[in-house]
C-alpha cells in the first residue's frame, strides 16, 4: 500500500483545518464533503471508530466494486484506488445525482476513508479519473433502513454560475460610477484644502469600494493602486489623520482619483471567473475578519468596523445572485441568513466607534457574530465550488 495523502490539493485560503482530524473535513448545510485519513480494509463494526466499514474500489474498470451487502445508517467507505492514476470519486444519489461525499486527489495505490449517513434510496460511486472520463459504478439500494439520509447537494457547474457572475459584473459596474463620483469629491476637498471635508467624504468614498469585495481578484493592478496598504485610500487616510497638509495629499488624492476612474473605464472590458465567485462570498468576511476586526488595516480613521459593516453589505449583494442557486443546494440557507441577520445587527450597534472604544462584552460579540457567519459562509464556498461531472 502506497503512503497516505492527506489532501488532494493544497488547502484554499478559505478553509481551515480543524485541529484532531487527519485531513480536511467540511461538513455543510446542504452537502458533506470530507477527505480524511487513511482507513484500514473492511474494518468490521466496533473498530476504533464504532462504525461499519466497506473497502471499496477505485478504477476504471472496477468503480464502487466491493460495495455487496448495502445497510443504512452512519457508516464508512474506505476508498481504494486500484488504478494508475489519481482521481475524484463521489458518493451519489443514483437518481438525481446529488452528492453525499466526495473525495478529492486519490492517489494511485491509496486509501481513503468516506464517511457518510445513508437512508433507503439509490446511491453509486462516480470515479472521475485525472485525464480520463467519469465512470458510474453499479446502483446500490437500500431499503427499510428507517434512517434518514445525511445532506446531499446537486453539483453546481462552471454554466450554473455564468448567469450570477454576469448580473454580479453588472452591479459592479455601477458601483465604479458612484466610487467615481464620491472619490472625485475627496480630491477636489484636498485640492482646495479643505481638510475637514475630505476627512468627512473620505469614508463615504472608502466604504463604496469596501462593498465590491468580491471583484478584488479581477481589478488586477487596480486594486492595489485604489486600495493598497499603503496607497490609495490608506495613504490619503494616513495623511489626513496624521496632519499632513494639504499640499502633501494633492497628489496622493488624485492618484487615489485617476486609478478609480482608469477602472471604471475598464470595467466593461473585464471577466470574472465563474468559479471564483462562490469562495469570494466567504473570503470577504474572512478577510474582515483578519484585517478589519484586527485594525491592521487602520490608517488612523478608526473606522475598521464601518469597514466591516460594508463587507457586510457586499457579501449579502453577492449572495443574492447567488440565491438561485443555493435554494436548491443549501439546507442551511435559512441559518445562513439568521447569521447575516445577527451580525449586520451586532454591527448596526458599534460601527460608528473605532475598536478600541468597544468594551469588552461588545468585542466579545461583534467577534463572535462575525465569525459565525464566517463559518456559515464556508459552506456556500464548498457548495459553488465547479466539480466535475462527467
Amino acid at each position: 500500500m502506497g503512503g497516505c495523502l492527506r489532501s488532494g490539493r493544497r488547502p484554499r485560503p478559505n478553509e481551515t483545518w480543524r485541529p484532531g482530524v487527519r485531513g480536511k473535513a467540511l461538513f455543510v448545510g446542504g452537502v458533506i464533503v470530507v477527505v480524511a485519513g487513511c482507513g484500514g480494509h473492511g474494518r468490521p463494526v466496533g473498530s476504533e471508530d464504532g462504525l461499519r466499514h466497506t473497502t471499496v474500489r477505485v478504477a476504471v474498470g472496477e468503480c464502487g466494486e466491493g460495495w455487496r451487502e448495502p445497510e443504512g445508517g452512519r457508516q464508512v467507505f474506505d476508498l481504494e484506488n486500484t488504478s494508475g492514476a489519481a482521481a475524484e470519486v463521489d458518493l451519489v444519489d443514483a437518481r438525481t445525482g446529488a452528492v453525499y461525499g466526495e473525495v478529492e486527489g486519490l492517489g494511485p495505490g491509496t486509501e481513503r476513508a468516506l464517511r457518510v449517513t445513508l437512508g433507503d434510496g439509490a446511491y453509486a460511486f462516480k470515479c472521475l479519473p485525472d485525464d480520463a472520463d467519469a465512470v458510474t459504478g453499479p446502483t446500490v439500494r437500500i431499503s427499510g433502513s428507517g434512517v434518514r439520509s445525511g445532506p446531499a447537494a446537486l453539483p453546481v457547474t462552471q454554466q450554473d454560475l455564468i448567469p450570477p457572475t454576469l448580473a454580479y459584473q453588472r452591479w459592479i459596474q455601477a458601483r465604479t460610477v458612484e466610487l467615481a463620483e464620491k472619490t472625485d469629491v475627496l480630491a477636489a476637498d484636498v485640492d482646495r484644502g479643505d481638510l475637514a471635508a475630505a476627512r468627512a467624504d473620505w469614508l463615504p468614498a472608502h466604504l463604496v469600494y469596501e462593498r465590491m469585495g468580491a471583484a478584488y481578484g479581477t481589478f488586477g493592478d487596480a486594486d492595489e493602486a485604489i486600495n493598497g496598504d499603503a496607497t490609495g485610500f490608506h495613504r490619503v487616510e494616513q495623511g489626513l489623520w496624521h496632519g499632513e497638509s494639504a499640499a502633501s495629499l494633492r497628489a496622493p488624492a488624485d492618484r487615489l482619483d485617476a486609478a478609480v476612474h482608469a477602472l471604471q473605464k475598464s470595467w466593461p472590458d473585464e471577466r470574472m471567473d465563474p468559479a471564483d465567485v462562490g469562495l469570494r462570498a466567504h473570503e470577504i468576511m474572512e478577510n474582515a475578519v483578519q484585517f478589519e476586526l484586527t485594525g491592521r488595516t487602520d490608517h488612523g480613521s478608526g473606522t475598521n468596523l464601518a469597514t466591516t459593516r460594508a463587507n457586510l453589505d457586499g457579501t449579502r449583494q453577492l449572495l443574492t445572485f447567488l440565491r438561485p442557486l443555493l435554494k436548491t443546494r443549501d439546507a442551511g440557507l435559512t441559518a445562513l441568513d439568521a447569521a447575516m441577520n445577527r451580525a449586520q445587527h451586532t454591527l448596526d450597534t458599534v460601527d460608528t466607534k473605532p475598536l478600541a472604544q468597544l468594551t469588552r462584552a461588545q468585542r466579545e460579540k461583534v467577534d463572535a457574530d462575525v465569525g459565525a457567519l464566517v463559518e456559515r459562509l464556508a459552506d456556500v464556498a464548498t457548495l459553488t465550488d465547479v466539480r466535475r461531472t462527467a
